[in-house]
């Protein structure tokens, strides 16, 4: 079994300086780098079957975005967006590739995971070389993220374990059908124990503020700005839709295949937002794209 190293990097914000952690996997010395970056209120143990996968060919990097899990919380949580993302992400790229980033990184991204990717792989001097959207674009369907929501700003706490459980698994139906032992993961990667003794979810609530101020102005100019975030990269991307997902819809997988770097779209059956990527046969489809076998 191939395990991971956590590390952490300091990286700052207006606000001041906090920590990101991150887990690691393979040669440490391999120049060919993976960065793996989580949905909202998920954390980089989503990657572990992903990475496992691919550390004979990457050293796959899977950070906590910051506010969530292992990693530091913001002092001014209206900072949890992603011109801040972005930023942690140039720290930590810096950090694993020796501070040069001349060999690039190659990016796999999860709903938030990959506009965090999208809006990096952008930019000019970009270290991104090839780049996986997985179940995110440029637009969004409004009710679904009034879903998402809602659901990062219930506080709630749980008596024990299998309480808190059973809710996150309510909450993520749309990942498709999974073991017992694979939900218990899924589970217990997002959960934690508070200084009482009840059971958490591992996430500042203060993540729910950006989506609470949001307006329909503001939400329209987010959209166009990521529109021509995407029609700006330039790197082979592919991307990944749930075949049930309410967040991407099929127009907008469609555009973006037409469009920008012309995504290749891969449909994954039987799932909605978002795929796993921990079954062998989604496993697959992202070492085609990215490794070629």
């Amino acid at each position: 079994m191939i395990e991971a190293r956590i590390k952490s990097v300091q990286c700052i914000s207006p606000a001041g300086l906090h920590q990101m952690s991150y887990k690691e996997w393979g040669d440490e010395a391999n120049p060919r780098v993976l960065v793996c970056v989580h949905g909202v209120t998920r954390v980089g143990d989503d990657f572990d079957r992903l990475a496992r996968a691919l550390a004979g060919h990457y050293r796959v990097v899977a950070p906590d975005v910051v506010g969530r899990g292992r990693s530091g919380r913001l002092a001014n949580p209206q900072l949890y967006r992603v011109p801040q993302y972005v930023s942690d992400m140039v720290t930590l790229i810096a950090r694993v590739t020796g501070g040069t980033g001349s060999d690039g990184v190659d990016w796999f991204g999860t709903s938030m995971g990959g506009l965090i990717g999208l809006a990096l792989a952008s930019l000019p001097g970009t270290p991104v070389r090839k780049l996986v959207l997985n179940d995110i674009g440029p637009t969004l369907d409004p009710a679904a993220l009034r879903r998402i929501g809602d659901y990062i700003g219930q506080e709630l706490r749980f008596p024990d374990f299998d309480a808190a459980a059973r809710f996150v698994r309510e909450v993520s139906q749309s990942f498709g059908e999974h073991t017992e032992e694979e939900w218990h993961k899924l589970c217990s990667d997002v959960l934690r124990r508070d200084a009482d003794g009840q059971w958490v979810r591992h996430y500042d609530m203060g993540l729910a503020l950006p989506f609470r101020s949001a307006t329909p102005e503001s939400t329209q100019a987010d959209e166009a700005m990521l529109w021509a975030a995407y029609d700006a990269i330039r790197c082979p991307t592919m991307l990944v839709r749930g075949e049930h997902s309410d967040l991407l819809s099929r127009a907008t997988a469609a555009s973006m295949a037409a469009r920008g770097p012309r995504a290749t779209l891969v449909e994954m059956p039987g799932v909605g937002h978002a795929p796993t990527f921990i079954h062998d046969d989604q496993i697959a489809v992202a070492r085609q794209f990215l490794i070629g076998t």
